[in-house]
């Protein structure tokens, strides 16, 4: 485990953090696992997170979202009617409870309508009276879009093969067969279709920015958020957010070490032939297979961007924020 320097902080200020996504930590190294079996090794924290679904009293769809806060500490986040993206029904700001890992390997959340114990994949809920209220059992969710292949005249960035690190500049890195964070395409590109899947490593010490982070930079341009936000609000400057521009329609991340999706349909900005802009770029998003921006218009370009000139074609661009992120699968369609 990496030593980290404490910060003295009080409880209240914790959970604030916790609820917002902001960070104290952000100068501080944290443990990062990008590997599912050394997570689980690590202790019980990847194993009970995750989301969870079932029927409450049985009638009420509800799905839970357990975020792993480190040192045995959990939140779950209710989601009314379902999962983002199954069922959910979108009210916001959604319920939360903390929880803490019990010597027999169990943690209790606490809702208002409801006592729920997770342990063992199952989340048993007890009602107020002390009836049985029902379960929530863990669910796995893949994106319909996960190992798209690309469609024939499709520009493919990384396939997984060393040959492939040929269309990236230099300084592109693979780990095993996934292409590492930090890597900006040859080719350069206009109007196009974009899929990236990404895998955000598990950081249960970390806090906001400084959890999993990353980006996809269309065009080198325009940064749509790469982060751990499971379970968060959903902001700009979180995962599917175009950053410090437009919040996500939803938060679809999944949790932490899952595989992701990225599929952009943008359109680059237009100019007159005295080189004055006269459209802004567009783009319209599909995270995990839900549309999370769409049709959204791109004043200009965002903070980190690799060039400011809008007018030329641009790479793309998978942001090195210092967080060990993995993507595989990256291809483009020109339109």
């Amino acid at each position: 485990m990496t030593k980290r320097t404490p910060i003295a902080v009080t409880t209240a200020a914790v959970l604030l953090l916790s609820l917002t996504g902001l960070s104290l930590c952000a100068k501080e190294t944290f443990q990062a696992y990008t590997d599912p079996a050394e997570a689980e090794k690590a202790g019980p924290g990847f194993a009970l997170q995750g989301e969870y679904q079932g029927l409450v009293s049985g009638e009420d769809r509800t799905g839970v979202q357990v975020i792993a806060l480190g040192d045995g500490k959990f939140q779950a986040v209710i989601c009314p009617g379902g999962l983002p993206g199954d069922g959910w029904d979108g009210e916001k700001p959604r319920a939360r409870s903390e929880g803490t890992l019990s010597d027999t390997g169990e943690v209790t959340f606490q809702h208002e309508g409801w006592t729920g114990v997770l342990k063992g994949g199952v989340i048993s809920l007890t009602a107020p009276d002390g009836q049985a209220a029902g379960e929530l059992t863990r669910v796995s969710r893949d994106s319909e879009t996960l190992g798209l292949a690309p469609p024939e005249g499709a520009t493919v960035l990384f396939d997984g093969t060393p040959a492939s690190l040929e269309m990236w500049e230099p300084g592109a890195k693979m780990e095993g067969a996934l292409l590492t964070q930090g890597a900006v395409s040859k080719p350069t590109f206009r109007d196009c279709q974009i899929h990236v899947e990404f895998r955000l490593p598990f950081m249960p010490q970390a806090r906001g920015q400084a959890r999993g982070n990353s980006g996809l930079y269309v065009a080198g341009r325009y940064e749509i958020q790469m982060l751990d936000s499971f379970g968060l609000e959903g902001k700009d400057n979180e995962c599917g957010g175009i950053y410090k521009v437009s919040e996500p329609d939803v938060n679809m991340c999944y949790p932490p070490l899952s595989w992701q999706t990225y599929d952009v349909d943008y359109t680059a900005p237009r100019f007159n032939e005295q080189g004055e802009k006269t459209a802004n770029a567009r783009v319209t998003v599909r995270h995990n297979g839900v549309v999370i921006h769409q049709d959204r218009e791109l004043p200009g370009p965002t903070g980190g961007a690799k060039g400011k000139d809008e007018s030329v074609p641009g790479p793309i661009f998978l942001q090195n924020h210092l967080n060990p992120v993995r993507y595989r699968n990256v291809w483009v369609v020109e339109k």
